[in-house]
């Protein structure tokens, strides 16, 4: 299975917005590096398609995904309890930290499942619960 993704450079630490078309695994190897790194933004999609686009932002255990269904909209995924509500946490988007509630985050294990799951079937909606921007 084929993908199209741009991720922060484990080097720079800067986001590459450098498409890559790769195989699953080397998104994969990519998104280990910037987990060893502690930090990462990462921008997913199918190789024939210019939309949907999954976002996955992260720092440390915390992450947020966002889908990007079309030029004018985007959802946030609703997060998985791993951090309280009321809870703020900061994660990369694409170079600058962005704060996010608790209702937002999910635990990186688990967001790694949902973009291997998307990267399957490219149906957002068998993810979870988005909440519309």
């Amino acid at each position: 299975m084929s993908v199209v993704w741009a991720a922060t450079s484990p080097e720079s630490g800067s986001f590459l917005p450098a498409e890559q078309h790769t195989d699953v695994e080397a998104l994969s190897d990519r998104i280990g590096d910037l987990r060893s790194r502690g930090q990462g933004y990462v921008e997913v999609r199918s190789p024939g398609e210019e939309f949907p686009v999954l976002t996955l932002a992260f720092r440390g255990t915390h992450a947020v995904v966002h889908l990007m269904s079309d030029p004018e909209r985007t959802s946030l995924l609703v997060g998985d309890g791993s951090v309280p509500s009321g809870a703020e946490i900061e994660v990369l988007i694409v170079d600058d930290l962005a704060v996010f509630s608790g209702d937002f985050v999910l635990h990186i294990d688990r967001v790694w499942e949902l973009v291997h799951d998307f990267t399957q079937t490219w149906a957002a909606a068998l993810l979870g619960e988005w909440c519309e921007l």
